[in-house]
């Protein structure tokens, strides 16, 4: 059984597809649910996948298959339909899009964004970044954050941190910092009175002052990624 808003987008989901080729923007349905937000219809179209009527491709944007339309929108003739890249002619005066060029990183294991833990050094396993998140030249690679010292910076307890090693950092970057050559710890950098300041968004949380000789910068805080 479906929830009203979950057949309006199955609808409207079927109807652009039969129409245009392809199926709708997140955006583009937003606007014909008139939900406030886009995590609404993440929300939908999550529950629509769980219950078997539609299925994602992974690493391609905008590519949903109709798997199979409940009883009451079944029409004769009906059968699913992909869209995926290329594969399908685009809509007529449809801008060119190019494919997302994505990277694996190694995810490090797991830092702290709280009480420092032991320093990270093994991979656990890998994750697919955008290139656009790799700012700059240099080794880029991934952690797994566990804590909520940084919430208010918009890092969360789960959240996969990309890191771009480097060892130094201005003031206010949030780094990867090594605490007495074996803490690791993911905080706000300052230098304050020839000592470093390592700093908590989250009032919860003592910013802690350490001697230079203390800290040991692994590298800088490029990108995030978040899964829900």
């Amino acid at each position: 059984m479906l929830t009203r808003k979950q057949l309006e987008l199955l609808d409207f989901i079927q109807k652009r597809l039969a129409r245009d080729g392809v199926p709708p923007s997140f955006d583009e349905m937003k606007e014909a649910l008139d939900l406030r937000s886009k995590s609404g219809i993440h929300r939908l179209i999550t529950a629509l996948e769980e219950r078997g009527f539609i299925r994602r491709l992974a690493h391609r944007a905008r590519a949903i298959e109709i798997v199979k339309l409940p009883d009451a929108m079944e029409k004769p003739g009906f059968s699913p339909k992909v869209i995926q890249g290329d594969k399908v002619d685009p809509p007529r005066g449809a801008m060119p899009v190019e494919a997302v060029h994505a990277l694996e990183l190694p995810v490090m294991g797991r830092i702290a964004a709280g009480v420092p833990i032991e320093a990270i050094s093994e991979v656990s396993h890998h994750v697919a970044v955008p290139g656009s998140m790799l700012s700059g030249r240099g080794e880029h690679y991934a952690l797994e954050v566990k804590g909520d010292s940084m919430i208010e910076a918009g890092i969360n307890d789960g959240d996969i941190v990309v890191i771009r090693e480097q060892g130094t950092a201005e003031n206010g970057d949030i780094v990867v910092a090594l605490v007495d050559g074996h803490e690791a710890t993911l905080k706000r950098y300052r230098r304050k009175n020839g000592m470093i300041a390592l700093e908590a968004a989250n009032p919860a949380y003592e910013t802690r002052m350490l001697r230079e000789d203390q800290v040991k910068v692994q590298g800088r805080l490029v990108g995030l990624i978040r899964s829900y």
